[in-house]
């Protein structure tokens, strides 16, 4: 057998570690091995949750993050990366570091900080931070409907309240800012809202009626990371990554007790 060595692209993600392999950097990696983007991780807590929901968050030292990052961004290169869980204020300042350091872009920030069902996933008091320190280094900014109230300083109910949220938080620092509309009622559920810098697109997806979509937010930002690693536009990452999780959500996996993960390998299991 010849052997055909591979050179795919790499991408990061930083992280937390979800035990039932719904979300965090379980999610990532198979988004990104769908993408046939080869993905990295360092790891920024490890969390005790199955479908019921999260039990325990211990957090990584900071010092262990960064070397984490340091070791795959001085080896395998970074051709795009994505954050998620960060949930204090002193991982957040390490993780910011370290990408200024070793020159980590693009980055999508997806703000982790509230469940679609309303879990607090971040320390209150690290959300000054989280504005402060990652904000301005995201090349987008994926927050959910109730992320996006926080840090827009506003209630959001209707797309005109969407769209103002999403122009509001572009004012904090980033280049492009996506509220997603995943946890809106009727119509609204699927419409997401991305602020360009200068104007608004209303990107919508037809509702898809199942309670099994643990990790939605998570893939989202990494399926348009692993595009972004592939070469591909913002805009076109965007739209290929909405349709991918789409069809992961159309192909849920009905596991546990409570919210199932979507479909990150839906393929696989439907040939």
């Amino acid at each position: 057998m010849v052997v055909t060595p591979l050179t795919p692209p790499v991408a990061l993600t930083i992280a937390g570690s979800d035990s039932g392999g719904g979300a965090g950097i379980q999610a990532d990696l198979r988004t990104f091995a769908f993408h046939q983007v080869h993905g990295t991780s360092a790891i920024t807590c490890v969390t005790a949750q199955n479908t019921l929901g999260v039990q325990r968050v211990d957090p990584l030292p900071p010092e262990a993050v960064m070397a984490q990052i340091a070791a795959v961004a001085t080896d395998l290169g970074i051709r795009a990366a994505k954050t998620g869980m960060l949930l204090n204020r002193e991982i957040m300042q390490a993780v910011a570091a370290a990408v200024d350091t070793y020159g980590i872009h693009p980055l999508v920030v997806d703000p982790v900080m509230v469940s679609r069902t309303g879990a607090v996933l971040l320390d209150p008091e690290a959300i000054t931070t989280l504005k402060e320190a990652m904000v301005p280094l995201a090349e987008i900014l994926t927050p959910n409907r109730r992320e996006a109230e926080i840090l827009a300083a506003m209630e959001i109910t209707t797309l005109e309240d969407m769209t103002e949220a999403a122009r509001r938080i572009g004012r904090l620092g980033s280049r492009n800012v996506l509220v997603k509309g995943g946890g809106l009622p009727g119509d609204l559920q699927g419409t997401d809202c991305w602020w360009d810098g200068s104007e608004i697109h209303i990107l919508r997806q037809a509702p898809l009626l199942t309670p099994h979509t643990h990790g939605t937010g998570c893939t989202l930002a990494a399926a348009i990371t692993a595009r972004l690693a592939q070469g591909q536009s913002l805009a076109q990452g965007i739209e290929s990554a909405k349709q991918y999780v789409s069809q992961a959500i159309a192909h849920p996996l009905a596991l546990g007790q409570g919210q199932g993960p979507i479909g990150h390998f839906y393929p696989l299991l439907t040939a």
